[in-house]
């Protein structure tokens, strides 16, 4: 909060610096003697006359106008001859503070891609930081027809070409088009630089701009995720090795499960087949994965010791207990 007090008339005239103020001007330009210049911390109080700066003070504190601050604007006419009634000077209060403010596209944006004719339409937000830099542009180019300038001065100038800087850098830095948050860096760096030079003539300079997120409608972002999980499973052959590992490990260890656990044991054997066949491409050419019989090694001929139909141990018999399929 910045105040500028009358002592003489017994009357403190007085406004509170509102957080959301970027500058403030002290609305009665007379000065009298007695006059005290209060300045709380995080504000500058600028001193002006006929539009030109005459002084800038930084040091929060409680002045006293005649003895403290006429020493350093002796260039003010009227000041080095004392005070009069006539004595006029502009006091513009200044919120040297670092801005911190929401942005968010208020519609979708629709970025160029190719085999889409109308673009895909993307939205996005994020926050923004910013300061006052340069007085004199500041003054020059605001506060000469402003009393007052606001955080949301500064937004409504920054979203009203905010989107066009999107497209530009979302087109230029955006590697993959649907995971733009990959490059969610770059692109906000090149809109930085762009928005600084946008509100450069009012001295004001972007020190900050992030963006937390990109949105897509809900029908892409059903596509980008089956995408995603296609690509997470890689190609059939693991598909099917991740499928024999989730049976296995859903299987129930129960007296009543016996045949889950031989189609579990099973999988695991055919598993253990297609791994080493990868591994050994030539003794995989011309064998047949899908009807493989377990024989006791040296035994050519001899009745297999599982079942290929249910898996069931056959114990060397004609015909499966089990299932009844013919073993020989």
């Amino acid at each position: 909060m910045g105040l500028f007090s009358n002592q003489l008339s017994s009357v403190v005239e007085w406004k509170e610096f509102r957080e959301d103020m970027i500058f403030w001007k002290w609305p009665n330009a007379e000065l009298k003697k007695g006059s005290r210049l209060i300045i709380r911390p995080g504000q500058d109080a600028i001193f002006l006359n006929t539009g030109r700066i005459e002084g800038i003070f930084t040091d929060d504190g409680d002045y006293d106008v005649e003895s403290q601050i006429i020493p350093f604007l002796s260039t003010l006419k009227g000041f080095k001859f004392g005070f009069n009634t006539n004595l006029r000077a502009e006091v513009l209060f200044i919120n040297t503070k670092e801005f911190n403010v929401n942005w968010g596209t208020a519609s979708a944006i629709n970025i160029p891609v190719a085999g889409m004719p109308g673009g895909m339409p993307v939205r996005a937000h994020g926050t923004l930081n910013f300061k006052v830099n340069d007085y004199i542009k500041m003054i020059d180019k605001v506060a000469g027809i402003k009393n007052s300038y606001l955080v949301e001065d500064v937004k409504i100038r920054v979203t009203s070409v905010l989107d066009q800087l999107l497209m530009k850098w979302i087109t230029r830095e955006g590697k993959d088009m649907f995971n733009l948050q990959a490059n969610a860096y770059d692109i906000a760096q090149g809109i930085r630089t762009d928005l600084d030079m946008e509100i450069f003539d009012i001295g004001i300079t972007i020190t900050g701009f992030n963006i937390m997120s990109f949105n897509y409608p809900e029908e892409i972002q059903r596509m980008i995720t089956k995408n995603a999980s296609q690509s997470m499973v890689g190609d059939m052959n693991r598909y099917q090795q991740m499928g024999m590992i989730d049976a296995m490990a859903s299987g129930k260890s129960s007296a009543g499960s016996t045949a889950s656990e031989m189609a579990g044991m099973m999988m695991g054997m055919n598993m253990a087949n297609q791994m080493v066949n990868s591994m050994n491409p030539q003794n995989s050419q011309g064998s047949n994965s899908g009807n493989v019989q377990y024989i006791q090694p040296g035994n050519a001929g001899a009745k297999p010791n599982f079942c290929p139909n249910c898996g069931a141990k056959t114990n060397g018999a004609n015909f499966c207990a089990n299932c009844g399929q013919k073993l020989g």
